[in-house]
C-alpha cells in the first residue's frame, strides 16, 4: 500500500522584510516557517526559522501580493514546491510529524524543484512568542556548498516571474482571499 505524500512548499515573501516561508503539510494544515536568509544547499550553514501560524492548504498555492497594511502584506511568489517523506517515521518507531513538530526536531526528505536531499528543523527557542528552529541541509548527496539557490534561482517555480514582475503584475488582494 502506497502512502500518499505530503506536500511543501517555500515562498520568498516581500513583506516588512525579504525572508522565505517554509510550510510542510501536517495533518492537513501548513506547518510554517520563516527563514530570513533563505535555505541553504550547504550543510555548514545554519539557517534561523521562526515558527509562525499555521496556513491552510490552500495557502500553498498563493502566488501574488496582499494588501500591504494586512497581515503579511506584500509580495509572494512559489519559489519551490513539491512532497516530502518524514525521515523520523523510520528512524523513531513511526514517529509522526506531528509527534516530531512536539519534540522539537524534524528531518525530512525534500523532493523539490530546487531543493532535494535532507533537512533538519531542530527547535532551540521556545521561550519566545514565535519558537526559534535552525534549518539545516544534511550531509547527503545532494548536499553542495559551491550551490546557491536564493541568488542563483530567484523566481517563481509556478510563474518564472520575479517578485518585481509579480508586484508590478498584479492587483493586491485581501489576506482573507489568498
Amino acid at each position: 500500500m502506497s502512502k500518499r505524500k505530503r506536500q511543501f512548499v517555500i515562498q520568498k515573501h516581500d513583506a516588512s522584510q525579504l525572508h522565505y516561508d517554509l510550510r510542510l503539510e501536517v495533518d492537513g494544515v501548513l506547518k510554517s516557517w520563516a527563514i530570513p536568509k533563505g535555505p541553504s544547499t550547504d550543510p555548514s550553514e545554519k539557517r534561523l526559522a521562526i515558527e509562525v501560524d499555521d496556513h491552510d492548504m490552500e495557502a500553498k498555492d498563493f502566488e501574488g501580493r496582499i494588501h500591504e497594511d494586512e497581515y503579511g502584506g506584500g509580495t509572494m511568489l512559489i519559489w519551490d514546491r513539491g512532497d516530502y517523506d518524514n525521515l523520523m517515521a523510520d528512524k523513531k518507531d513511526g514517529m509522526g510529524m506531528k509527534k516530531a513538530h512536539k519534540e522539537g526536531h524534524i528531518e525530512v526528505y525534500l523532493h523539490g524543484e530546487k531543493l532535494m536531499g535532507g533537512y533538519v528543523l531542530t527547535r532551540f527557542r521556545e521561550d519566545e512568542d514565535k519558537p526559534q528552529w535552525l534549518f539545516i541541509k544534511m550531509d547527503d548527496d545532494e548536499a553542495d556548498a559551491r550551490r546557491n539557490p536564493v541568488s542563483t534561482e530567484p523566481d517563481s517555480v509556478e510563474s518564472g516571474r520575479s517578485l518585481k514582475e509579480i508586484h508590478d503584475e498584479e492587483e493586491p488582494v485581501s489576506a482573507e482571499d489568498d
